[in-house]
């Protein structure tokens, strides 16, 4: 392997104190085996506990680590889509603190990269080491439903960790939208992608980012902000609705005048419906709340990310 370029690495950072120095360590003994030129990217998306504090003490030790620090906590895509705009590198591997996606890879990513003449090496997880079974059947819940509704082929079991090139960070740059869903986008821009098969290991330390709450939210995300499917889905399922509708009356048009049920069975019918029909109302509500909150959030133009503070960055690279 013959990698001459400069290497990016991007790491968000939420609350990792317990995971933080062991996962340096790690990165940059992976990438001083490369005899590379690189440069650490950490994104603190709004800590609250020592992981600032760590990250400038490593900070000081080589102009190489690189720190970004949020205002406050604005998620992992935004912490994720900072390290993007702000790296330097001829390519970029994107990976999380908290080290189930394992840093010495690197190697082999790079040389995926260089054998394939590719664009992005996005890793694929071909097996989960010390997720419990709701875990694992949530998210593959979650990429059948992009699969299926989604206008963009995201293949399953992929996540952000993947090797980005120059021609892919410039045009993310060009994408102004504000609410991200990084792995989407990126395969969205389209250029030469192939998949990098890896088994991902357990969190070491620390809890997860991703709760159900927060895997709920991202997965609409990536529904509504890459297809309009849904709501071609509720026009379909009110046609469906209307047509039982109509046979429903003619049912109880029929009841009544042959008096088959009585009056009590009948009025527990039509509140059943009412019932029924009052769900699919307010769900159908919800979806097309989800697509106005989109375009509302969109329209206000805030800013994706507020950046209070960088180190080892020069002036002229900040966004």
């Amino acid at each position: 392997m013959d990698f001459q370029g400069k290497l990016s690495i991007i790491i968000p950072c939420y609350n990792e104190e317990k995971i933080i120095n062991q996962a340096h360590k790690r990165v940059l003994s992976a990438l001083e085996k490369l005899d590379v030129d690189f440069e650490i990217i950490y994104i603190n998306d709004g800590s609250d506990d020592r992981t600032l504090e760590i990250l400038q003490h490593l900070a000081k030790s080589k102009n190489e680590i690189k720190i970004i620090s949020f205002s406050r906590n604005f998620g992992h895509q935004p912490a994720v889509s900072a390290g993007i705009k702000y790296c330097s590198g001829d390519v970029a591997i994107i990976i999380d603190a908290d080290m189930q996606d394992p840093p010495e890879l690197f190697p082999e990513l790079l040389e995926k990269y260089q054998q394939e003449n590719c664009n992005v090496v996005y890793c694929v997880r071909k097996k989960r080491i010390g997720e419990n079974f709701f875990k694992k059947i949530t998210a593959k819940l979650f990429y059948k439903m992009l699969k299926n509704y989604s206008d963009i082929s995201i293949p399953q079991d992929t996540g952000d960790f993947r090797l980005i090139d120059r021609k892919v960070i410039t045009e993310f740059k060009k994408l102004k939208e504000k609410n991200k869903f990084i792995r989407g986008l990126i395969f969205w821009l389209g250029f030469k992608q192939v998949p990098f098969y890896y088994t991902r290991e357990k969190r070491e330390a620390g809890e997860t980012k991703y709760p159900l709450k927060k895997m709920i939210s991202f997965a609409l995300t990536g529904l509504t902000y890459f297809t309009n499917k849904p709501l071609y889905q509720l026009l379909k399922f009110g046609m469906i609705i209307l047509s039982i509708g109509f046979i429903f009356l003619i049912f109880l048009l029929f009841i009544n005048f042959s008096q088959i049920l009585s009056d009590n069975q009948t009025s527990m019918i039509l509140i059943s419906a009412i019932i029924i029909l009052s769900g699919i109302n307010l769900i159908s509500m919800g979806i097309l709340g989800i697509y106005i909150s989109n375009i509302f959030k969109e329209l206000k133009s805030r800013p994706e990310f507020v950046v209070e503070r960088t180190i080892n960055i020069p002036e002229d690279k900040n966004i």
